[in-house]
């Protein structure tokens, strides 16, 4: 390849979102040579006097020139003015009265602020628009002499420009200009309006990992490198991929102190210890990294990893199903191992899947789980109901496994399996609203009572099209990848639409016909996810672990998880230890509460699913607080994690199941593999794992 001169990058969702980690970038970019540095261009739907701020304010290097206004803008930087001559290139067949009348007829559709807008820029929110609806305005247009480009993206954006007006187009425009071949550009971005400079000819593309399956649908059939990190983290690893960057700064190096932060946060995080670790708590974190190792391997069978060691723990009665390998419980354990370099680890991994994919039945349900005794698949659980995320997560950590390893082995082994798979799991929309109907029970709280539409399984299905969608992408069949891949976007919409309440609804809401849900949603606004809806009621409680996994599978942006962190760290979800499961509890008394939530007694208040801490969320909890941005606060809570792990009831360092939400003493079993695999996953995330600091 040429050797790279011109990076071309979006900046919201893709070098913006967390502050540390755009002063990664800007660190890392600031340090290259001069004379080899090359020309940097932000290239953003932001318009060029919005986009001055980040530079002006010290967020962002200065840049070489910047593209505005979803590639209407195109500014020199060194010279300080618009290249004016790009206006003759949009002028062409473009009348902006024209396009405003033609798309202010549109239903539901409502401009955006006067500075999002310019003389070749018309944009609007229309939410949740389909193909066929954008198909039509473009007849429209196109009736009045107006030849336009239509960019939609995050179902809500609706951009109307010339017809060379995009990020691609200014961007090939410049490049011409320049005298910079298409072959030695690197693009960068996150979202369906970044798709433009993707396919131009020749580019090589970055996509990172919080990417809307809009971009990954527009770019299937593209060679690009796709991060596992999200954020500027994404672009950093992308621009290392590529040679250009590789001398990184730390995570620790970057770190914003309290008084840093934004006002809000200064102001929730009042009263919290914070600042680096001590030499001794970075090696206590190391101890409890070996230990989590230790205990991982304690659940490595024949037949992959089981739920929690056989050797230390007594199983009778319904305790039996212990000694199995879980769909669940071994994908979440796969997923929370990848960056562990051990072969033994690794050969579990594939032993895992090939036990629960060989184990699909004929209708393509995934088993619960396998008995590790007999080799006996179970398809149901407590009660007699299938387990419905079983199938999700094995699809979620396949995808995850194949794309860090590069090994896709197992998906053309199991490809028909899968297959049916995703066909079992579709069937559970019955409805075909795009959301799953959950029986009572029917996850991982197969001992509490949540039904229909259920945010936890929502948002696995969510992630689980995506997932599926890439490993399509893998194994070559673009047209069925992009299908699921849109059919994502239509779940992801579903799910922010639905669960995330507000007493302002949009022109889409205030359109569509009275329902049951809309009364109640009146009545106020929440500040995360709900945990379920049903036809005829709704739980306002805060499914904690469900909002965590909604950030970290991409479903949530920034911002709204923001919002949802505030609230949870504000009520103390962390408390004793971090973290409970769920906000507030079922009490006895409460509409919600079951009486078979006495059964050996697992679901009083406070205990199991209903409010108990689990040491594996509050591994995702860890990074849910990283990938905000608070790396201090996060290193504090992975302290307290290794903590509440080091307890145990009969001897330190059990990583136990579960952890009383109100006394904080470990219950459950000990040495269990998803508590000690999200432990070791934090660690990686933070970069605290032993290796990060054999310099220290």
């Amino acid at each position: 390849m040429p050797p790279v001169r011109l990076f071309s990058t979006d900046l919201d969702g893709t070098l913006l979102g967390n502050a540390e980690a755009t002063a990664r970038f800007k660190a890392a970019w600031l340090a290259l040579s001069p004379d080899a540095r090359p020309l940097l261009v932000y290239n953003s739907g932001r318009l060029v006097n919005d986009l001055r701020r980040f530079v002006d304010d010290g967020t962002l290097p200065p840049g070489d020139f910047w593209i505005g206004g979803v590639g209407t803008e195109v500014f020199d930087v060194a010279a300080g003015r618009p290249l004016v001559e790009f206006d003759e290139e949009l002028a062409r067949d473009w009348n902006l009265a024209r396009v405003r009348e033609v798309v202010h007829a549109l239903p539901g559709v409502r401009e955006q602020a006067p500075e999002f807008q310019n003389e070749f820029k018309s944009s609007w929110y229309l939410p949740n628009a389909s193909a066929a609806a954008l198909r039509e305005l473009r007849q429209q247009l196109e009736s009045v002499g107006i030849a336009a480009n239509i960019v939609y993206s995050s179902a809500r954006d609706l951009d109307l420009l010339p017809r060379s007006a995009t990020k691609g187009g200014a961007l090939r425009w410049l490049c011409a200009r320049l005298g910079v071949p298409l072959e030695s550009v690197i693009v960068a971005g996150d979202t369906g309006n970044d798709a433009s400079m993707f396919r131009l000819p020749g580019v090589r593309g970055v996509i990172v990992e919080n990417a809307l399956p809009e971009l990954y649908e527009a770019t299937v059939d593209l060679p690009t490198f796709c991060s596992r990190r999200i954020l500027a983290d994404g672009v950093l690893d992308g621009l290392c991929h590529h040679g250009v960057i590789c001398a990184l700064p730390t995570k620790r190096d970057t770190s914003i102190p309290p008084e840093g932060m934004a006002q809000g946060f200064r102001q929730l995080f009042q009263g919290t210890r914070l600042g680096s670790l001590t030499p001794d708590e970075r090696e206590f974190v190391r101890t409890g990294y070996a230990h989590a190792l230790a205990a991982l391997k304690k659940n490595i069978t024949p037949l992959g990893f089981s739920a929690c060691s056989l050797t230390d723990n007594k199983v009778t009665g319904t305790d039996e199903n212990y000694r199995s390998v879980w769909a669940r419980d071994g994908a979440i354990t796969i997923w929370s191992t990848l960056r562990v370099d051990d072969a033994a680890v690794r050969a579990a991994q594939v032993r895992t899947f090939e036990t629960l994919l060989g184990a699909i039945a004929p209708n393509g349900q995934m088993p619960a789980n396998v008995r590790i005794d007999t080799g006996a698949p179970d398809y149901s659980g407590v009660g007699n109901i299938a387990s419905i995320d079983s199938g999700l997560w094995v699809v979620i950590a396949l995808y995850n496994y194949a794309a860090h390893t590069g090994d896709h082995t197992l998906l053309f082994r199991h490809a028909e399996r899968l297959e049916r798979m995703m066909h079992w799991l579709g069937a559970q929309d019955s409805n075909n609203d795009g959301l799953l109907e959950i029986p009572e029970a029917g996850d991982w709280t197969d001992l509490f009572g949540r039904s229909y539409n259920v945010l936890y399984d929502e948002v696995l299905w969510f992630r689980a099209n995506v997932c599926y969608g890439r490993i399509l992408e893998f194994m070559g069949q673009f047209k069925e990848a992009a299908a699921y891949l849109r059919q994502s976007e239509r779940i992801r919409s579903r799910v922010l639409n639905t669960f995330w309440t507000t007493t302002q609804p949009g022109e889409e809401e205030a359109r569509r016909p009275h329902r049951f849900a809309d009364r109640q949603f009146a009545l106020g606004d929440t500040h995360y996810l709900l945990a379920e809806i049903t036809p005829f009621a709704f739980n306002w409680r805060c499914d904690v672990y469900a909002n965590v996994l909604a950030f970290l599978m991409n479903l949530l942006d920034v911002e709204r998880a923001r919002t949802a962190f505030r609230f949870m760290w504000g009520v103390g979800v962390n408390q004793p230890w971090p973290v409970a499961n769920l906000y507030p509890v079922v009490q006895a008394g409460d509409p919600d509460w079951r009486a078979y939530y006495t059964v050996n007694l697992l679901n009083l208040p406070h205990h199991y699913h209903n409010g108990g801490v689990w040491p594996f969320i509050g591994g995702m909890w860890v990074r849910f607080i990283q990938r905000l941005g608070f790396h201090e606060v996060a290193c504090r809570e992975l302290v307290r994690l290794a903590q509440v792990n080091q307890l145990g009831r009969d001897q330190e360092w059990e990583f136990n199941e579960w952890v009383h939400g109100q006394t904080g003493r470990p219950m459950g079993k000990a040495f269990q593999a998803w508590s000690a695999a999200s432990f070791l996953h934090a660690c990686h995330e933070l970069d605290a794992e032993p290796r990060a600091h054999e310099s220290d």
